[in-house]
This record gives structure tokens, C-alpha cells and sequence, in this order.
């Protein structure tokens, strides 16, 4: 794919792990029309066999790097553990692939930055899994936003809040050479990216932060049921972090993101928002599961309390990421403004984050 003229030829996808993650990029592609998978990557033999055989794919392969060899691939989607997005993305870029990949954008963003290099270079999209911004109630809080209903916001604060949600004990999860960290590079980045996509995407201008191990180390915080069976790695991440940002803006954000933590056992993916003409609260109870958020919307109408609850939908998800992803493809003049800058951004902000609370003083984000 290379120029408008090809923008509505077939696709043709590979996709690089079967996990959870891969799982939903592959049905994603599955339901577009116009979109061929042509390859799948993966190192669970009977897994891969089953996935290939319900979406009809030309070639089965345990290597990622073989799968890059595929003729004729328009794109990949990357679903693997983090240390392996930037030479996985970057051998594909180089390849003249489109690449879409799982967030985090990869463990630093040093190494962020060499991806996004590599997508410049090579005149070709690149993306990061952000799909939480894609949910209906996020959405329609970023309607209420956007039209000025709450004025100026100069104070937001947002979480992810789990009990007992380390993701597989003893696995690449918390390891910190192959994760890059614990939930604040997981699932904080999500928080980060939807509360900077309702907010209007200030920039983050400096940032104090704290993280604490306090669970893990313990054996604590794990979900018995997803603990890896042969754990290979000690709990070396954070379970816990909280963030104070301050925002181009002149606003604030305070972020705050759990593992693992003494709380109410249900998720909670939550926004609350204070506005110079109003004020919103988002609460998911239950997070991922949680289809449709509470979401109040606090203002005034004639000096008197006019608070009200705006409909939302489910969103999209996945499915949503991945629809986006093809629709650009399609586009070749969007192209260069999709090169995975704004995924740096957030890398590097989290960055900041781990050297903030390494140093325990505040640390400009550059």
C-alpha cells in the first residue's frame, strides 16, 4: 500500500501473539471487510492452530521475525510482551510495515522514540492500543468537555484501582527489564491518555510521583487463577504509584493506579473533573467489565443546581482501535500525522514519573 490510488485493495494483516490482547486484534480484523489475515505468530502450537483454522490464515508461525517475511503484508499487529514492541515494531517499520501495537508504546522512551523514528523513516503509521479513550462514557464526557459546559478545567483527578490485580505473578508482568515497570506503565498509562484526552491534551510540564512495592514482594495482590505456573522472575515493579502533574494549562491532574492495595475488591476506573462553570464525575465499578461508566455532570442553570447524567454507550474497544487503525491505512495523507508521537508523549511523562519517585523530587518533563 502505497499510495491513494491502492487505498481500497485488500489489506493484509499479520498479527504477532495469541494471548488475550492478540485475541481481540485478530476477531477486530476479522469482522472488517476488505481485510485479509494473512499471518499469525505465536509459540502455543494448539492455540495458534485453533485461531488459524477460525480466521483463515495463510501461515501459521512461531517466529515473529518469519512472519515480517510474509509476502505482500500491508501491516502487523503487535501483542507480545513490552521489551519485544520496539524490535518488533522497528524490524517492521524498516520492512515498510504499518504497525499497530499493544500499549505501552515500549519500556522507556528512549526506546519510544527509536520507533517513531523508524515509522518517519519509512513513511508509515504507527499506533498504540489506547482504547479506553474509545469508551461511550469517556466519549461523551469529551463532548461535555470540548463544548466549554464546565468552563476552564483546572483540576482533574483519575485512577485505575485494583485489589488483587497483579497480572501473573512470576511472569514477564514483574519483571523490570522485560515490563519497564508495574501498573504505572500497564494500566496508568491508560488513565494517563484518556484524562490528557478529555482535558483537550495539555501538555504535561512536570510531574511528582511516588511508587510503592509494599504487596507484591509478599506474594500478596495476586489473582491465584492468572499466577504464572512457573515463575520465573521475582516481583522487582511497583505496585502502587500516584502522581501530582502540572499541565501547560496551569491545571493540575493527580493520577493514581494499583496493582495491588487494601481496598474494595471490584476495579475502579474512575475521572473526576472540577471546571470554572462546572464539574463532572466518570466511575467505572468493575473497570473493563463495567460497559457503561456512572457519569454525573455537576453545573448550574439560573443560580440553581441543574446537575444532570448525559446517556452514553458502550464504546468500542478493541474493535474500535483496530477500525481506526485500517481507516488511516486507507488514507495515505493521514499517514505522517499517525507516527506514534502522541504515544511518546505519554511514554515520556511515565518516564518521569519513575525518575520523580527514584529521586523523590519533581522532574520536568522534557
Amino acid at each position: 500500500m502505497t499510495g491513494p490510488e491502492q487505498s481500497t485493495a485488500p489489506l493484509r494483516v499479520g498479527v504477532v501473539g495469541v494471548g488475550w490482547a492478540g485475541r481481540q486484534h485478530l476477531a477486530a480484523y476479522h469482522e472488517l471487510p476488505g481485510v485479509e489475515i494473512a499471518a499469525i505468530a505465536g509459540q502455543e502450537p494448539d492455540l495458534l492452530a485453533e485461531l488459524g483454522e477460525r480466521y483463515g490464515a495463510e501461515r501459521l508461525l512461531e517466529r515473529w521475525e518469519d512472519l515480517l517475511e510474509v509476502p505482500d503484508l500491508d501491516a502487523v499487529s503487535i501483542a507480545v510482551p513490552t521489551f519485544l514492541h520496539a524490535p518488533v515494531a522497528i524490524a517492521a517499520l524498516k520492512r515498510g510495515l504499518h504497525v499497530l501495537t499493544e500499549k505501552p508504546l515500549a519500556r522507556n522512551a528512549v526506546e519510544g522514540a527509536e520507533m517513531v523514528g523508524a515509522a518517519r523513516d519509512a513513511g508509515r503509521v504507527l499506533d498504540v492500543v489506547f482504547n479506553h479513550r474509545l469508551r461511550g462514557d469517556i466519549q461523551e464526557l469529551g463532548k461535555v468537555i470540548g463544548r466549554g459546559d464546565l468552563g476552564r478545567p483546572y483540576y482533574a483527578r483519575a485512577s485505575w484501582m485494583r485489589r488483587r490485580g497483579i497480572p501473573k505473578l512470576g511472569s514477564w508482568f514483574t519483571n523490570q527489564e522485560m515490563a519497564g515497570g508495574g501498573p504505572l506503565a500497564d494500566i496508568g498509562v491508560h488513565v494517563l491518555d484518556y484524562s490528557l484526552f478529555l482535558l483537550g491534551e495539555p501538555k504535561v510540564t512536570s510531574v511528582t510521583a511516588v511508587t510503592y512495592a509494599e504487596l507484591g514482594p509478599r506474594d500478596l495482590g495476586g489473582d491465584p487463577r492468572v499466577t504464572a505456573d512457573r515463575s520465573s522472575s521475582a516481583f522487582e515493579v511497583e505496585d502502587f504509584a500516584s502522581a501530582f502533574m502540572r499541565l501547560s494549562t496551569g491545571g493540575t491532574l493527580v493520577l493514581e493506579t494499583s496493582w495491588a492495595a487494601f481496598r474494595d475488591p471490584v476495579d475502579l476506573i474512575d475521572f473526576r473533573v472540577m471546571g470554572t462553570e462546572g464539574g463532572a464525575e466518570l466511575k467505572a465499578v468493575g473497570a473493563t467489565k463495567a460497559k457503561v461508566a456512572e457519569l454525573v455532570v455537576y453545573t448550574d442553570e439560573d443560580g440553581e443546581i441543574a446537575d444532570y447524567a448525559p446517556p452514553a454507550g458502550p464504546g468500542t474497544d478493541h474493535a474500535g482501535v483496530v477500525g481506526n487503525f485500517v481507516r488511516v491505512l486507507r488514507a495515505p495523507e493521514l499517514w505522517s500525522a499517525n507516527d506514534g508521537t502522541l504515544a511518546l508523549e505519554r511514554a515520556k511523562v511515565i518516564d518521569a514519573c519513575y525518575q520523580s519517585a527514584a529521586e523523590k523530587k519533581e522532574i520536568a518533563v522534557g
